[in-house]
């Protein structure tokens, strides 16, 4: 019988055999946050890499996912001197002039709530916090059903604040109803997917529910847990003690598949794995999936957090937590040591370029399993 493809070697490369390097490591950080801190441009904005832009974009960009609240949140994590708090407030002006999207939209990675969310925490301002609010409130039934666009990512960005508990509620109130089978249905685009994947899918709502199980209650708790454990173990892709998840549900296309944080083995562990921790069967899968992603190696595609080499080593790191075995996080720290020698420059962004990258790297340093903006703002 054929071996099953769990993912495309093209998309992967050889991992480099340098070892672990402290200094090298802060020095690279170091060098991503000069050159961030350089490269700021007089609207207080970042120069759009060219591998960011779409036809029809308008850059530069200003939102979380690709603009300048990303960068500047990155930048303020990693030390930098600049004031990130006035550089916010003149993005959040600018993408109200002229939104990254062409329309204003209330989400968390691609929208206003974002930019609002990285002011909260910089710059808090009573009036942008009601704003807020009133952003959160209107992407509660969101039919995107997914972190970029819907409910599942404003969840996540009031998740840690005072006095947006009713909104989170209101949140996974709406989220759980639609969720009336295995996966919900997300409708983005004009077009209906039933996505797994951490960016788009199942298991980035699970994260968003998981978040809060003090609000969840412990009956939904359980069952979000029971469900879940349900789904990756009926979607599972196995070979030969390697697993890894589809795109969507039922999909087994070989040209479909992925090994990335949004799309993948790594987004499926760095969503799930602090659920139902004592859960022997979930910590085999994750494994699994934990081991496909290190035979594969560094993605070809860069260093970032979304769909490259960081993105994939968050997964160790959440291994290493959930297992406690530390070889996940020499695993990790090879990971960050292939992802220095990716680094583009001139490329701003949190979730493609550089400054992620350089968030992870610091992660590693410092044993910090937490995915940026996901799990901590």
């Amino acid at each position: 019988m054929a071996a099953l493809i769990l993912y495309r070697p093209a998309e992967h490369e050889p991992l480099t055999a340098e070892p672990w390097d402290e200094e090298r490591v802060r020095a690279a950080i170091a060098a991503v946050v000069a050159e961030a801190e350089s490269a700021l441009l007089d609207d207080g904005l970042w120069p759009a890499n060219e591998r960011d832009v779409d036809e029809g974009d308008v850059p530069p960009f200003t939102v979380v996912y690709l603009g300048a609240a990303g960068v500047a949140w990155a930048l303020a994590e990693l030390g930098s001197h600049l004031d990130v708090g006035p550089l916010v407030e003149r993005a959040l002006e600018r993408y109200r002039e002229r939104p990254d999207l062409g329309e204003a939209i209330p989400s968390t990675l691609v929208g206003e709530s974002g930019l609002l969310r990285v002011l909260e925490r910089f710059a808090p301002d009573p009036v942008r916090r009601e704003r807020l609010r009133e952003c959160v409130a209107a992407n509660v039934r969101n039919e995107s059903l997914e972190l970029l666009w819907g409910a599942p990512g404003t969840m996540l960005a009031v998740e840690s604040l005072d006095g947006f508990d009713d909104l989170w509620l209101d949140s996974a109130d709406a989220l759980w109803e639609a969720w009336d089978d295995a996966v919900w249905t997300q409708q983005i685009d004009g077009r209906s997917d039933r996505l797994l994947g951490a960016a788009h899918g199942f298991v980035g709502n699970v994260r968003a529910l998981a978040g809060r199980p003090d609000l969840l209650g412990a009956e939904r708790l359980a069952e979000l847990e029971r469900r879940t454990v349900a789904v990756l173990a009926d979607e599972a892709l196995h070979d030969r003690g390697l697993v890894n998840w589809p795109p969507s549900e039922g999909e087994r296309r070989p040209d479909k598949i992925r090994l990335q944080w949004c799309h993948g083995a790594p987004g499926v562990i760095a969503s799930t794995a602090t659920l139902a921790p004592a859960n022997d069967d979930l910590t085999a899968l994750l494994v699994a999936g934990g081991e496909l992603t290190w035979a594969a190696g560094p993605l070809r595609k860069g260093p970032g957090i979304c769909h490259g080499t960081a993105g994939n080593g968050y997964g160790f790191l959440k291994l290493w937590r959930r297992t406690g075995d530390d070889r996940w996080l020499e695993r990790a720290r090879a990971f960050a040591m292939h992802a220095i020698g990716q680094l583009e420059g001139r490329r701003f962004s949190l979730w493609t370029g550089d400054t992620g990258a350089a968030v992870y790297l610091r992660s590693c340093l410092e044993g910090d399993a937490r995915f940026p903006t996901i799990d901590y703002w």
